[in-house]
Order: structure tokens, then C-alpha cells, then sequence
């Protein structure tokens, strides 16, 4: 597809993105200098700080409660050295993304495949999105519907599931109807910075618990009876924090570190509605979101490993006393923070499925609410009625989240960003070559584990 004729006469705050793309990473030569495209939408009023807040709730996932078990399986200083360059990995493809938006005036993802490839492409960014949001509403209504029946008997101290209001089926439904689809029908994903700000307060609880748990708890291992089947299977027997470590289980969990960050969906939507929009103001809210999340990982990793060590689970929580008050609370304030989280995931879901089915047509508040309507009951249906949902999405997951992370960022600015702006054999375009692909080997890999444990019979920790 000839680029050439791409429009450069339009003008607006923020510089032309040569420059802004400059000071990210060092260019083997420098770009031409030109005039940035004109945005087809209007600029946005969302606040830096809403802004700031949308994408990190869209960052945090359910993978942040299984961190811990990762930096078990690969030493404290191993795993914050992988956590680092995952952050920067992902910081880099976000400015991969914004600068093609800046080259076309194009904030849309759907959009900047259809520059790149035409229909095609559009159609392989939508359906990409759709599933990877899809497999990760279904995951954290699949933890609301296995862990809010647990923590609501033991309040009531009544045994879990017993009694019909206490079915895991019901409150997803409660759930989804009471509070993820009134937010949901949000027009504009700005209003929900809200809601993502009380999404991040429950998980500042949740690392804030976790630190006091460690001084409160000292070293479990070695005198605590619930640690016994643990040291018996070989486990390190002190409390002695292994630095550097590999083992199998590191087949497990750096997928979890590697998809700890997947924003990417979310972004183009939220620099849509960014209160005076440009590419260095969105890749700074870019930033401060993945460096406020690498912090909050990092610790709630950190303390997590150092009060179980070796002991910790996947899903760190279920080491604690199930009948600790604290804890309890803690549970509630995860489950609430997952279930804020789910309407900023279902926007680019309903963003791209009107790019892809009605391109032209005006905002209509009817197909508006249809369209996350039928997403929730499809969600609820898949989460009550398929019990191996979190398989199905394990593999999609593994396909998905290295598209929308390093391979689709990549080829857009290899195809769109045009030779007068960017040589081919210029540094920055070898870069994000280099770039694809990684995603393209970890995709492989990534694959290769799952399908592997499988054969094996094992189990894959799961999470966003």
C-alpha cells in the first residue's frame, strides 16, 4: 500500500512526532522534519490524572495475586530484572502505537490495521481484541464466581455453596447486572477514571496488607503447621530468600510476568478522550501508569515471597488464615477491584466491534447498550456453562497478548510510518523489526509450554 500520499498539512499541539519519537530512543539518523497529521476526532476532556487512572486499572489484572509464586520460581533479583524490562518493553510498544497514530491522525487500533492492510487488517486487529478482552472479562468473572461464594460464607459461617444464595452462578449474575453494566454504558471511558481510582485503592490495600502480614507473621516456614506438606516435599526449610534460581516452573510463570503489562487495547481509546492530546503527553500517561504498576508488582511480589518463601501458591492469598479478619477483607477489596476493572476492558471490545460493523454510522445510545448487553450475557453464559473457560483463554492468551503487545505495534510502524519520515534501514525500524520478532518467538514459546504441560498433565497458573 502506497504511504506517500498520507495528508501532512493539519496542525495541532504537540509537535510533530519526529520529535516527540526522537527523545525515546536514540535514531541511527534523524527524521525529516514535517507537520503531524490532523486527528479525524474531536480532542478529548479526560484529565491526565483520570487518564493515568483508566490505564493502569486496564494494566492490573488478576495475574498480580500469583507474582509471588513467579518470584519464587525465579529468585528476587531475577524476577525484578525480568519485571524491569517487561515495563520497558511495553513502554516501547506504546510509543510504537502513538507514533503510527501520529503519522495518519488516527487513534483507533482497528483503524491503523485497516491503514496498514487494509480490510484485512482491520479485521484481524478487531477479532484480535475481542478475544484477548473476552478471555480476560470471562477470567476475572470466573474469580468472582469461585472466591466471592468463599468469602461471603465464612462471614456468614455457613458452608460455602450450601444454600441456593450462595452459588457462585448467582452473584456473577448479581455482579454483572448491579454494577459492571451500569458502568458499562458509560458513554465516554473518561467517566470510569472513577471508578478505576477506587479499582486502584482496593489493590493499594490489598499490597499495604500484605506488607504488614510479613512483619506480623515473621518467617511462617518452620513453625507454622500449615507449611508441614511443604517442607516434606523438599522446599527450602529456612527463611532464606534465593537471589537467582531456575527451575520448571519458570514455564509457568514468566508468561505471567510477560503479559503483566498488556494495556495496549485500552490505549488508543484513552488518548482519544485525553484532555489536550498529544504523543509526549500519552506516552508520559503511558508511563506513569506502567511505572506506578511495576512498583505495586514488585512489592506485592517482594513481601508475598519473603513471609511463605518456597511455600507460596499461585494464588498467593490461600496461604493466609481463611478465618483472618484482615484477609477476608483484603479478598473483598481484590474482588471489587476486578470487578471495576471489567467495564474499561469491555470498551475496546465495543470500539472495535462498531469500527468493524458500523464504520460510518453516527453514535446511536440503542446499539450503544446492545452491544455491552450481549458482550455480558455472552461472558456470563461462557463463565457458568464451559468449565474449562480458563483453558480455552490460556491459549488465546498466549496468541493474543504477544499480538497486541510486540507483533501488531511493530509491523504498523514498519508499514505505516512513511520513508521520509523513517528510512527502512534506519535504526528505529530495525528496532521494532527486532521487536515483532520477539513477539512472534515468545508467541511460539509461550505455546510450546502450555501445549507441553498438557502432555504432561499439569496445570498452568493463570492470570491477566
Amino acid at each position: 500500500m502506497e504511504l506517500q500520499d498520507i495528508k501532512m498539512n493539519g496542525t495541532r499541539p504537540g509537535g510533530a512526532v519526529g520529535q516527540e519519537h526522537e527523545g525515546f530512543l536514540p535514531h541511527g539518523t534523524p527524521a525529516p522534519s514535517r507537520k503531524p497529521a490532523q486527528f479525524m476526532d474531536s480532542e478529548g476532556k479526560t484529565s491526565f490524572g483520570m487518564s493515568v487512572f483508566n490505564l493502569s486499572n486496564a494494566i492490573m489484572g488478576s495475574g498480580i495475586l500469583g507474582l509471588a509464586y513467579a518470584m519464587a520460581h525465579t529468585g528476587v533479583l531475577f524476577f525484578l530484572a525480568l519485571l524491569l524490562c517487561i515495563a520497558l518493553l511495553s513502554s516501547y510498544s506504546i510509543h510504537l502505537l502513538l507514533t503510527c497514530a501520529d503519522v495518519v491522525g488516527i487513534r483507533a487500533y482497528e483503524q491503523l490495521g485497516h491503514r496498514a492492510f487494509g480490510a484485512a487488517g482491520k479485521a484481524v486487529v478487531a477479532a484480535v481484541i475481542c478475544l484477548h478482552n473476552i478471555g480476560a472479562m470471562s477470567s476475572y468473572l470466573f474469580i468472582i464466581k469461585s472466591e466471592l461464594p468463599l468469602v461471603i460464607s465464612t462471614f456468614l459461617e455457613i458452608e460455602p455453596e450450601r444454600d441456593w444464595y450462595c452459588k457462585g452462578n448467582l452473584f456473577i449474575i448479581i455482579v454483572s447486572v448491579v454494577i459492571i453494566l451500569p458502568l458499562s454504558l458509560m458513554r465516554h471511558l473518561g467517566y470510569l477514571g472513577y471508578s478505576s481510582g477506587l479499582s486502584l485503592v482496593c489493590m493499594l490495600f490489598f499490597l499495604i496488607s500484605v506488607i504488614y502480614k510479613k512483619f506480623e507473621l515473621g518467617c511462617v516456614v518452620g513453625h507454622n503447621e500449615t507449611a508441614v506438606d511443604y517442607l516434606t516435599q523438599g522446599f527450602n526449610k529456612s527463611c532464606e530468600a534465593q537471589m537467582f534460581t531456575i527451575d520448571s516452573q519458570m514455564s509457568y510463570t514468566v508468561p505471567i510476568m510477560a503479559f503483566a503489562f498488556v494495556c495496549h487495547p485500552e490505549v488508543l481509546p484513552i488518548y482519544t478522550e485525553l484532555c489536550r492530546p498529544s504523543q509526549r503527553r500519552m506516552q508520559a500517561v503511558a508511563n506513569v501508569s506502567i511505572g506506578a504498576m511495576f512498583c505495586m508488582y514488585g512489592l506485592t511480589a517482594t513481601f508475598g515471597y519473603l513471609t511463605f518463601y518456597k511455600s507460596v501458591e499461585p494464588e498467593m492469598l490461600h496461604r493466609y488464615s481463611p478465618n483472618d479478619l484482615l484477609i477476608l477483607c483484603v479478598r473483598l477489596a481484590v474482588l471489587l477491584a476486578v470487578t471495576l476493572t471489567v467495564p474499561v476492558v469491555l470498551f475496546p471490545i465495543r470500539r472495535a466491534l462498531q469500527q468493524l460493523l458500523f464504520p460510518s454510522k453516527a453514535f446511536s445510545w440503542i446499539r450503544h447498550v446492545a452491544i455491552a448487553v450481549v458482550l455480558l450475557i455472552l461472558v456470563n453464559v461462557l463463565v457458568i456453562c464451559v468449565p474449562n473457560i480458563r483453558v480455552i483463554f490460556g491459549v488465546i492468551g498466549s496468541t493474543s497478548a504477544p499480538s497486541l503487545i510486540f507483533i501488531l505495534p511493530s509491523i504498523f510502524y514498519l508499514r505505516i510510518v512513511p520513508p521520509e519520515v523513517e528510512r527502512l534501514c534506519s535504526w528505529s525500524k530495525i528496532q521494532a523489526l527486532c521487536f515483532g520478532v520477539v513477539g512472534v518467538l515468545f508467541m511460539l514459546i509461550s505455546l510450546g509450554f502450555m501445549f507441553a504441560n498438557w502432555a504432561t498433565g499439569q496445570s498452568h497458573v493463570s492470570g491477566h
